[in-house]
């Protein structure tokens, strides 16, 4: 198996004292995760999470490891645009500077079904919720600039267990073609990855840098639609490396080299090792260039944005 990518030590004992990070599905997983460490270095990190209960509990138990630790819990449901516009309001109410920006939420593979308002469950909770929550937090990160936007994609935007990522303008919400949760889950992390170039382009200038990242295939409840829990946390643990199963620890590891270094290209995917089409990018790379075609199509992405700005009701330009 290739190597795992680590985040220079040096980064995780920098101070980010003053800083503040939104973490979106921070109360597990990679999120989880995240956000401690970005604590336990100084920042303030806003957890923002579809259930309140949840958020609050993963705090107590951070500030247990790190008691300075300075967290805060948010509702925030991707899954409905009018909550992503309730928090982005009272984010703004109470905070007056935003460094970072982890668009980290999502699910995988789920059985049919849409959003509140309409969209098929895994574009409207891993893309559109978090493409309308980057629109109206926008003009606080540019007044916080050098700040980022950090879209967590998958290496599954270039292929999902065989089906090819790709967006399908024709029928994006599975109305007319008979769904596949693969399918589906290809499409929102490549529209992620879209999103972030698509940023990077429009911010030009403004000290704003967008980027999307693969965390890696981690020991996470993102697997729960696709196999029991038990199988992966308990059956395929002795054998986790040799399939390339890695801890949520690891998993982590390119979102906060992302969220803490300086040497950020706009723009850019950077990858955990992966299941890719192509050998050479299985290794990944911070950044690495995307083996699927797609994810350069200038035109996919432009249409993309188009038709987000369009579904959630955005203002960006």
């Amino acid at each position: 198996m290739p190597k795992t990518l680590m985040c220079d030590p040096q980064l995780l004992d920098s101070a980010l004292t003053d800083k503040v990070y939104v973490v979106t599905g921070a109360n597990s997983g990679i999120g989880l995760v995240t956000s401690e460490q970005l604590a336990k270095q100084g920042g303030h990190i806003v957890m923002a999470c579809r259930r309140l209960n949840a958020a609050n509990e993963a705090i107590a138990d951070i500030i247990t490891r790190v008691p300075s630790a300075k967290l805060e819990a948010m509702v925030l449901d991707l899954g409905s645009l009018d909550s992503v516009r309730a928090f982005a309001d009272a984010f703004l109410k109470n905070h007056d500077r935003l460094d970072a920006l982890i668009n980290n939420a999502g699910v995988m593979n789920t059985p049919q079904g849409t959003t509140i308002d309409g969209f098929e469950t895994q574009l409207g909770v891993n893309h559109l919720g978090h493409f309308l929550l980057t629109d109206l937090l926008l003009d606080v990160l540019k007044a916080s600039a050098p700040s980022r936007v950090i879209n967590v994609s998958s290496c599954f935007h270039d292929k999902a267990q065989g089906r090819p990522g790709d967006i399908h303008f024709d029928d994006l919400h599975f109305t007319k073609t008979k769904y596949d949760g693969w399918t589906a889950y290809a499409q929102s992390k490549l529209a992620n990855l879209l999103h972030a170039k698509s940023l990077a382009k429009r911010l030009e200038g403004t000290g704003v840098t967008a980027v999307s990242v693969h965390p890696g295939w981690v020991r996470t409840n993102l697997a729960k639609h696709s196999m029991p829990l038990w199988i992966q946390n308990v059956v395929m643990r002795p054998i986790q490396n040799l399939i390339g199963l890695i801890e949520p620890w690891e998993g982590a590891q390119t979102t906060l080299h992302c969220a803490i270094t300086d040497d950020l290209e706009s723009g850019s995917f950077y990858s955990q090792f992966g299941i890719y089409r192509e050998k050479e990018a299985r290794s990944g790379g911070w950044p690495m260039r995307s083996p699927n075609p797609v994810a350069h199509d200038d035109a996919v992405a432009e249409r993309l944005w188009d038709v987000s700005k369009e579904a959630t009701g955005a203002s960006l330009a």
